[in-house]
Protein backbone atom coordinates (compact mmCIF):
# COMPACT_ATOMS: atom_id res chain seq x y z
CA UNK A 1 0.00 0.00 0.00
CA UNK A 2 2.91 2.11 0.77
CA UNK A 3 4.43 1.55 -2.50
CA UNK A 4 1.33 2.68 -4.18
CA UNK A 5 1.14 5.64 -2.36
CA UNK A 6 4.73 6.49 -3.25
CA UNK A 7 4.09 5.53 -6.80
CA UNK A 8 1.00 7.60 -6.94
CA UNK A 9 2.20 10.79 -5.42
CA UNK A 10 5.59 10.51 -7.66
CA UNK A 11 3.20 10.27 -10.70
CA UNK A 12 1.56 13.73 -9.60
CA UNK A 13 4.50 15.57 -9.01
CA UNK A 14 5.98 14.48 -12.46
CA UNK A 15 2.34 15.85 -13.86
CA UNK A 16 2.71 19.40 -11.86
CA UNK A 17 6.28 20.05 -12.60
CA UNK A 18 5.17 19.25 -16.78
CA UNK A 19 2.48 21.04 -16.24
CA UNK A 20 3.85 24.28 -14.83
CA UNK A 21 6.16 24.36 -17.79
CA UNK A 22 3.06 25.46 -20.01
CA UNK A 23 2.12 27.67 -17.12
CA UNK A 24 0.28 30.98 -18.10
CA UNK A 25 -2.16 33.35 -16.68
CA UNK A 26 -5.58 34.83 -17.23
CA UNK A 27 -6.76 38.28 -17.22
CA UNK A 28 -9.93 39.54 -17.25
CA UNK A 29 -10.90 43.36 -18.56
CA UNK A 30 -14.47 44.99 -18.87
CA UNK A 31 -16.57 48.19 -20.61
CA UNK A 32 -19.53 49.68 -20.05
CA UNK A 33 -21.80 52.29 -21.23
CA UNK A 34 -24.77 54.75 -21.57
CA UNK A 35 -26.08 55.49 -24.59
CA UNK A 36 -28.83 57.92 -26.14
CA UNK A 37 -29.37 58.02 -29.29
CA UNK A 38 -32.19 59.93 -31.93
CA UNK A 39 -33.13 60.16 -35.37
CA UNK A 40 -35.76 61.30 -37.61
CA UNK A 41 -38.24 59.86 -39.67
CA UNK A 42 -37.89 56.65 -36.76
CA UNK A 43 -40.21 55.38 -33.71
CA UNK A 44 -38.37 52.41 -32.87
CA UNK A 45 -35.58 51.97 -30.38
CA UNK A 46 -34.73 55.87 -30.18
CA UNK A 47 -33.78 56.73 -26.68
CA UNK A 48 -31.39 55.66 -24.01
CA UNK A 49 -29.65 51.74 -23.81
CA UNK A 50 -26.54 50.33 -22.05
CA UNK A 51 -23.55 47.99 -23.37
CA UNK A 52 -21.44 45.96 -20.90
CA UNK A 53 -18.42 43.83 -21.88
CA UNK A 54 -16.01 41.23 -20.12
CA UNK A 55 -12.84 40.07 -22.04
CA UNK A 56 -11.25 36.95 -20.83
CA UNK A 57 -7.58 36.48 -21.82
CA UNK A 58 -5.48 33.66 -21.09
CA UNK A 59 -1.66 33.66 -22.17
CA UNK A 60 1.09 30.68 -21.67
CA UNK A 61 4.45 30.33 -23.52
CA UNK A 62 5.31 26.78 -24.57
CA UNK A 63 8.83 25.36 -24.69
CA UNK A 64 9.43 26.08 -28.08
CA UNK A 65 8.93 29.97 -28.32
CA UNK A 66 5.27 29.86 -29.66
CA UNK A 67 3.06 31.83 -27.20
CA UNK A 68 -1.06 30.68 -27.30
CA UNK A 69 -3.67 33.14 -26.59
CA UNK A 70 -7.39 32.15 -25.54
CA UNK A 71 -9.68 35.17 -25.75
CA UNK A 72 -13.63 34.77 -24.90
CA UNK A 73 -15.99 37.93 -24.69
CA UNK A 74 -18.91 37.65 -22.80
CA UNK A 75 -21.45 40.59 -24.46
CA UNK A 76 -24.29 41.73 -22.33
CA UNK A 77 -24.55 38.26 -20.53
CA UNK A 78 -23.70 36.48 -23.97
CA UNK A 79 -21.09 34.37 -24.71
CA UNK A 80 -19.93 36.36 -28.15
CA UNK A 81 -16.34 36.55 -29.54
CA UNK A 82 -13.84 33.83 -29.44
CA UNK A 83 -10.51 33.44 -30.78
CA UNK A 84 -7.49 31.09 -30.26
CA UNK A 85 -4.28 32.65 -30.97
CA UNK A 86 -0.67 31.49 -31.60
CA UNK A 87 2.14 33.32 -32.32
CA UNK A 88 4.82 31.80 -33.61
CA UNK A 89 8.65 33.94 -32.98
CA UNK A 90 9.73 35.22 -36.23
CA UNK A 91 6.89 33.97 -37.84
CA UNK A 92 4.00 35.79 -37.44
CA UNK A 93 0.51 35.12 -35.19
CA UNK A 94 -2.23 32.49 -36.83
CA UNK A 95 -5.70 33.15 -35.23
CA UNK A 96 -8.75 30.69 -35.37
CA UNK A 97 -11.85 32.99 -34.64
CA UNK A 98 -14.29 30.68 -33.53
CA UNK A 99 -16.64 33.37 -33.30
CA UNK A 100 -16.49 37.32 -34.31
CA UNK A 101 -13.33 37.30 -36.19
CA UNK A 102 -12.79 39.36 -39.64
CA UNK A 103 -11.79 38.91 -42.92
CA UNK A 104 -8.36 40.95 -43.65
CA UNK A 105 -10.18 42.71 -45.75
CA UNK A 106 -13.46 43.58 -43.59
CA UNK A 107 -10.89 44.64 -41.23
CA UNK A 108 -10.01 47.48 -42.87
CA UNK A 109 -13.13 48.54 -45.05
CA UNK A 110 -13.46 51.86 -43.33
CA UNK A 111 -10.30 53.24 -41.61
CA UNK A 112 -10.71 56.53 -42.54
CA UNK A 113 -10.05 58.69 -39.55
CA UNK A 114 -13.15 59.61 -37.24
CA UNK A 115 -13.24 60.70 -33.38
CA UNK A 116 -16.47 58.91 -32.85
CA UNK A 117 -18.03 56.11 -35.19
CA UNK A 118 -18.07 56.31 -38.93
CA UNK A 119 -20.61 58.19 -40.71
CA UNK A 120 -22.96 55.31 -42.17
CA UNK A 121 -22.79 53.65 -38.62
CA UNK A 122 -23.93 56.19 -36.08
CA UNK A 123 -27.90 56.10 -37.14
CA UNK A 124 -29.71 54.44 -39.33
CA UNK A 125 -30.76 50.53 -39.19
CA UNK A 126 -28.64 47.63 -40.57
CA UNK A 127 -30.85 45.08 -41.90
CA UNK A 128 -30.30 43.22 -38.26
CA UNK A 129 -32.29 45.85 -36.84
CA UNK A 130 -35.85 46.52 -36.39
CA UNK A 131 -37.14 49.60 -38.57
CA UNK A 132 -40.06 51.48 -38.56
CA UNK A 133 -42.45 50.15 -41.13
CA UNK A 134 -41.53 50.86 -44.68
CA UNK A 135 -38.43 52.21 -43.99
CA UNK A 136 -35.02 50.78 -45.52
CA UNK A 137 -32.38 49.74 -43.73
CA UNK A 138 -29.24 51.34 -44.44
CA UNK A 139 -25.85 49.72 -46.19
CA UNK A 140 -22.35 50.16 -44.75
CA UNK A 141 -19.23 49.96 -46.09
CA UNK A 142 -17.86 47.84 -48.99
CA UNK A 143 -15.84 44.78 -47.12
CA UNK A 144 -15.64 41.20 -46.53
CA UNK A 145 -17.05 38.25 -46.10
CA UNK A 146 -16.23 36.53 -43.00
CA UNK A 147 -17.85 33.69 -41.11
CA UNK A 148 -16.78 31.56 -37.72
CA UNK A 149 -14.24 29.10 -37.39
CA UNK A 150 -12.24 31.35 -40.21
CA UNK A 151 -8.39 31.67 -39.98
CA UNK A 152 -6.55 34.99 -39.88
CA UNK A 153 -2.80 35.31 -40.15
CA UNK A 154 -0.33 38.28 -39.59
CA UNK A 155 2.55 38.39 -41.46
CA UNK A 156 6.07 38.69 -40.33
CA UNK A 157 7.10 42.20 -41.73
CA UNK A 158 9.36 41.31 -44.42
CA UNK A 159 10.21 44.60 -46.01
CA UNK A 160 10.53 47.89 -44.13
CA UNK A 161 7.18 49.08 -43.29
CA UNK A 162 5.14 46.55 -45.35
CA UNK A 163 2.48 44.54 -43.11
CA UNK A 164 0.56 41.79 -44.28
CA UNK A 165 -2.39 39.95 -43.24
CA UNK A 166 -4.54 36.94 -44.79
CA UNK A 167 -7.59 35.43 -43.99
CA UNK A 168 -9.00 32.06 -44.63
CA UNK A 169 -12.91 31.03 -44.47
CA UNK A 170 -13.82 27.83 -45.18
CA UNK A 171 -16.68 26.35 -47.22
CA UNK A 172 -19.90 25.79 -46.01
CA UNK A 173 -23.63 25.26 -47.09
CA UNK A 174 -23.72 28.83 -48.01
CA UNK A 175 -20.62 28.98 -49.54
CA UNK A 176 -19.56 26.17 -51.37
CA UNK A 177 -16.24 27.32 -51.78
CA UNK A 178 -13.18 28.73 -49.57
CA UNK A 179 -12.02 31.93 -49.40
CA UNK A 180 -8.74 34.07 -49.21
CA UNK A 181 -8.57 37.59 -48.01
CA UNK A 182 -5.42 39.79 -47.94
CA UNK A 183 -5.13 43.14 -46.92
CA UNK A 184 -1.68 45.04 -47.61
CA UNK A 185 -0.41 48.41 -45.43
CA UNK A 186 2.75 50.36 -45.90
CA UNK A 187 3.80 52.70 -43.25
CA UNK A 188 7.37 53.22 -44.27
CA UNK A 189 7.13 57.08 -44.94
CA UNK A 190 6.33 59.08 -41.73
CA UNK A 191 2.73 59.78 -40.79
CA UNK A 192 1.72 58.24 -44.10
CA UNK A 193 -0.12 54.85 -44.51
CA UNK A 194 -1.49 53.57 -47.97
CA UNK A 195 -3.40 50.60 -47.82
CA UNK A 196 -5.11 47.79 -49.91
CA UNK A 197 -7.89 44.66 -49.46
CA UNK A 198 -9.51 42.05 -51.52
CA UNK A 199 -11.96 39.34 -50.62
CA UNK A 200 -14.66 37.03 -52.40
CA UNK A 201 -17.54 35.98 -50.93
CA UNK A 202 -16.69 32.07 -51.82
CA UNK A 203 -20.31 31.59 -53.49
CA UNK A 204 -21.03 30.53 -57.43
CA UNK A 205 -22.89 32.20 -60.21
CA UNK A 206 -24.78 35.15 -59.82
CA UNK A 207 -24.33 35.01 -55.77
CA UNK A 208 -20.74 35.35 -56.35
CA UNK A 209 -19.17 39.08 -55.52
CA UNK A 210 -15.72 39.87 -55.59
CA UNK A 211 -14.48 43.08 -53.19
CA UNK A 212 -11.48 45.60 -53.02
CA UNK A 213 -10.69 48.36 -51.38
CA UNK A 214 -7.78 51.00 -51.52
CA UNK A 215 -7.07 53.95 -48.79
CA UNK A 216 -4.67 56.02 -47.95
CA UNK A 217 -4.15 58.16 -44.41
CA UNK A 218 -1.96 60.97 -43.23
CA UNK A 219 -0.92 62.55 -40.03
CA UNK A 220 0.80 66.02 -39.65
CA UNK A 221 0.73 68.07 -36.51
CA UNK A 222 -2.52 67.83 -34.95
CA UNK A 223 -4.71 66.75 -37.88
CA UNK A 224 -5.41 62.95 -39.61
CA UNK A 225 -6.72 63.20 -42.42
CA UNK A 226 -8.00 59.81 -45.18
CA UNK A 227 -9.75 59.26 -47.93
CA UNK A 228 -10.76 55.49 -48.99
CA UNK A 229 -12.42 53.82 -52.22
CA UNK A 230 -14.28 50.60 -52.36
CA UNK A 231 -15.91 48.54 -55.41
CA UNK A 232 -18.15 45.06 -55.40
CA UNK A 233 -18.19 43.55 -58.29
CA UNK A 234 -20.95 40.52 -59.35
CA UNK A 235 -19.35 37.83 -61.63
CA UNK A 236 -22.17 37.03 -63.72
CA UNK A 237 -24.45 40.48 -63.67
CA UNK A 238 -24.46 44.16 -62.79
CA UNK A 239 -27.01 43.91 -60.22
CA UNK A 240 -24.84 44.02 -56.99
CA UNK A 241 -21.86 46.15 -58.67
CA UNK A 242 -21.12 48.55 -55.88
CA UNK A 243 -19.07 51.65 -55.12
CA UNK A 244 -18.07 53.12 -51.37
CA UNK A 245 -16.26 56.40 -51.00
CA UNK A 246 -15.31 57.54 -48.08
CA UNK A 247 -13.42 61.14 -46.41
CA UNK A 248 -12.34 61.87 -42.64
CA UNK A 249 -10.77 64.69 -41.18
CA UNK A 250 -10.05 64.77 -37.19
CA UNK A 251 -8.19 67.70 -35.13
CA UNK A 252 -6.27 66.48 -31.57
CA UNK A 253 -7.58 69.57 -29.43
CA UNK A 254 -5.12 68.20 -27.00
CA UNK A 255 -4.42 64.90 -25.62
CA UNK A 256 -7.87 64.27 -24.22
CA UNK A 257 -10.15 66.16 -26.72
CA UNK A 258 -10.83 65.19 -30.53
CA UNK A 259 -12.79 65.98 -33.13
CA UNK A 260 -13.69 64.90 -36.45
CA UNK A 261 -15.55 65.39 -40.12
CA UNK A 262 -16.49 62.36 -42.23
CA UNK A 263 -18.22 62.05 -45.39
CA UNK A 264 -19.20 58.64 -47.30
CA UNK A 265 -21.42 57.51 -49.91
CA UNK A 266 -22.40 54.00 -51.33
CA UNK A 267 -23.53 53.70 -54.88
CA UNK A 268 -25.71 51.11 -55.72
CA UNK A 269 -25.83 49.00 -59.03
CA UNK A 270 -29.30 48.29 -59.05
CA UNK A 271 -31.03 51.48 -57.53
CA UNK A 272 -30.73 55.01 -58.77
CA UNK A 273 -29.98 57.18 -55.55
CA UNK A 274 -26.78 57.16 -53.90
CA UNK A 275 -26.63 56.66 -49.72
CA UNK A 276 -24.67 59.56 -48.62
CA UNK A 277 -23.46 60.45 -45.27
CA UNK A 278 -21.94 63.42 -43.39
CA UNK A 279 -20.90 63.43 -39.32
CA UNK A 280 -19.55 65.54 -37.39
CA UNK A 281 -18.13 63.82 -34.46
CA UNK A 282 -16.08 64.47 -30.82
CA UNK A 283 -14.46 62.62 -27.95
CA UNK A 284 -13.20 63.52 -24.70
CA UNK A 285 -11.25 60.90 -22.48
CA UNK A 286 -10.26 61.36 -19.16
CA UNK A 287 -9.03 58.30 -17.11
CA UNK A 288 -10.70 55.19 -17.75
CA UNK A 289 -13.57 57.44 -18.97
CA UNK A 290 -14.72 58.48 -22.60
CA UNK A 291 -17.43 60.59 -23.63
CA UNK A 292 -18.32 60.72 -27.45
CA UNK A 293 -20.75 61.59 -29.77
CA UNK A 294 -21.85 62.74 -33.76
CA UNK A 295 -24.19 64.39 -35.14
CA UNK A 296 -25.24 62.75 -38.29
CA UNK A 297 -26.99 63.40 -41.49
CA UNK A 298 -28.62 60.52 -44.12
CA UNK A 299 -29.98 60.47 -47.38
CA UNK A 300 -31.26 58.13 -49.33
CA UNK A 301 -30.90 55.33 -46.94
CA UNK A 302 -30.43 52.10 -48.92
CA UNK A 303 -30.61 53.79 -52.04
CA UNK A 304 -34.28 55.20 -51.43
CA UNK A 305 -35.96 58.28 -52.67
CA UNK A 306 -38.78 58.09 -50.44
CA UNK A 307 -38.72 61.81 -47.90
CA UNK A 308 -39.02 59.02 -45.26
CA UNK A 309 -35.56 57.65 -45.97
CA UNK A 310 -33.52 61.21 -45.18
CA UNK A 311 -32.79 61.46 -41.53
CA UNK A 312 -30.70 63.25 -39.33
CA UNK A 313 -29.95 62.31 -35.76
CA UNK A 314 -27.48 62.03 -33.58
CA UNK A 315 -25.65 59.34 -30.88
CA UNK A 316 -24.16 60.33 -27.39
CA UNK A 317 -21.83 57.24 -25.42
CA UNK A 318 -20.00 57.47 -22.23
CA UNK A 319 -18.12 54.46 -21.45
CA UNK A 320 -16.08 53.39 -19.33
CA UNK A 321 -12.92 51.24 -19.17
CA UNK A 322 -11.57 48.92 -16.17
Amino acid sequence: MNNLKKVGLTALATSLITTSAFAGAVSVTGSASINLSNQSNHTVSNGFSSGDSLNFTGTGELDNGMTVTMKQEIDGGIMDDRSVAISMDGMGTLTLNNHGGSSAMSAVDDVTPTAYGESWDVIGIASTGTRTAGQAYKEGAIGGFATNNSFFYNVPEMVDGLGINVSYSPSNSARPDGSISYALAYTGVEGLTIGYGRDDNGQSGNADLETETMYAKYAFGSFTVGIQESTQDQAQATTSDDEFSAMGITYQVSDDLTIGYNMSERQFGDKTADQESTSLSVSYTSGGMTVAGAMVSMDNVGGSTAARDDIDGYAIDVSFAF
